[in-house]
């Protein structure tokens, strides 16, 4: 159940973050309020997840795949430019929190 929780605080804080975008600063009623509900609701379901899981490692797996999210719905709905250069950021983002898992582990007892 806490993987359950921690990808819900993913989709909810891509969605926040590609809310933000569409905001254009704060202007834009709608998107300005998915913004404010949808990070109040990711940092919900992350507290959660805390509960029964590492902190480090949880953490790098919701900031790397927010921002590897963010990268695509950038890129998908903004028509953000997709350059080689990016593309391996983003790998080196997923390669960090793999070897973040792997001297840790994400679950404490």
């Amino acid at each position: 159940m806490p993987y359950v929780l921690l990808g819900l605080a993913i989709a909810a804080e891509v969605t926040a973050t590609l809310s933000l975008r569409a905001s254009e600063s704060f202007s834009k009623f709608g998107p300005s309020a998915v913004v404010v509900i949808g990070y109040l609701i990711s940092f919900l379901l992350l507290g959660k997840a805390l509960t029964s899981l590492n902190v480090g490692p949880v953490y790098a797996i919701w900031s790397a795949l927010g921002t590897i999210g963010a990268f695509a719905g950038g890129v998908l709905l903004f028509d953000e430019q997709l350059k080689p250069i990016t593309i391996i950021g983003a790998g080196i983002v997923i390669a960090g929190v793999i070897v973040m898992n792997l001297g840790g582990g994400v679950s404490h007892g």
